[in-house]
Parts: C-alpha cells; sequence; structure tokens
C-alpha cells in the first residue's frame, strides 16, 4: 500500500485526517489486513513516517519508509518492490482511497494467480482504470525503472494485463483535496 506524499494538494498530512472516526490511511490498512491471501502486508510511508506510524494501527503490516518520496509514486513503488522481497505477486492499493473493500483486492489478487501468462490485473470501475493493481514478478524490473510521478501506468496496457470489473464491490473514491474528504462524510 502506497501512503508515502507530504498530501501538498491535501494542505496538510491526509493520511491522519480524520473519517468515520479513524485516519483516512487506518481504512486501506484494514481493508488489505483482511484479505488472508495477502502475507505479508506491506505498508510505504514517507513523508512523517513516524507521526503517520503513531496515528495508524498497523496490526501485522510492515512499514518500509521511502527516503525519496519526494520523487513521486514512482519511488514508493520502487521501495515497495524491493521490501516484497522474492514476492510472486505484490498487490499496490492506495492510501487515500479509504473505500476499497477486502473483496476488490481479493478478486484482483484471485485474477492475479489464476492463470498463466496473466503479468499484472487491475481493477476498473465503470471501464475505468483503477486500484488495486497487482503486479507479477516479472515486471518488478520493470518497476524498479520507473521515475516520477505517474507510478505504473505504462506498465499496465498490452498482452498479460488483465482488467476486472469492481464498481459492484466498492467505491474508487480518491481523497487529494480536503473537499474530497467533506464530501465522503456522512
Amino acid at each position: 500500500m502506497l501512503a508515502a506524499g507530504a498530501g501538498r494538494r491535501f494542505g496538510s498530512l491526509k493520511q491522519v485526517a480524520e473519517l468515520d472516526g479513524a485516519p483516512l490511511l487506518q481504512h486501506a490498512v484494514d481493508a488489505m489486513l483482511a484479505v488472508p491471501a495477502l502475507d505479508p502486508v506491506l505498508v510505504v510511508l514517507g513523508a512523517q513516517a513516524e507521526r503517520v506510524r503513531a496515528a495508524v494501527r498497523l496490526e501485522r503490516a510492515r512499514v518500509a519508509v521511502c527516503e525519496g518520496w519526494e520523487e513521486g509514486l514512482a519511488a514508493s513503488l520502487r521501495c515497495g518492490a524491493q521490501a516484497a522481497g522474492d514476492a510472486d505477486w505484490i498487490v499496490v492499493t492506495l492510501g487515500d482511497q479509504p473505500f476499497i473493500t477486502p473483496q476488490v483486492i481479493a478478486m484482483v489478487l484471485d485474477e492475479a494467480v489464476a492463470g498463466p501468462g496473466t503479468l499484472a490485473v487491475r481493477a476498473t470501475y465503470s471501464g475505468e482504470p483503477g486500484h488495486p493493481v497487482a503486479l507479477g514478478r516479472a515486471l518488478l524490473p520493470a518497476v524498479m525503472e520507473l521515475r516520477g510521478d505517474a507510478g505504473a501506468r505504462d506498465l499496465l496496457t498490452g498482452p498479460g494485463v488483465k482488467m476486472v470489473e469492481a464498481g459492484h464491490l466498492c467505491r474508487p473514491d480518491d481523497v487529494d483535496v480536503p473537499d474530497q474528504l467533506e464530501a465522503l462524510r456522512p
């Protein structure tokens, strides 16, 4: 799970911003921890890592601190891929998507391990690409070459990449600015 940014657009450290009585990041951590097949669960932190760590119940999740977090999403992905060691698959979620459910995460992982020749699996919402994303070991060398703030987007096209519709299982709301967080409150 990627949660290393400083929340510049948000105006403060959004990982610890409250939603339904818990830090925003807690919702994403809880969803990952609820998928028994994910072991270990790895949370990539960066900006104010100790403050985030103190605010979120990580339980069995491990933390990797991305020292180069200011570079953007690619640095967080590289950090997570490196920390995953020899894992056959890594499942990438974002710490600012509080409504991604364990069911969607499990579905993406199930699709990833279901058939030979699959390099990656990406959840879609009404056909629009989103998260979670599962990246197979064969793609990890390319992940280690990523730079900037674009993430793995360019790796998630072509043969070997499965798209699976997830809109029936959750809402893909993403929180980048305070108004988006406010819109999620009951």
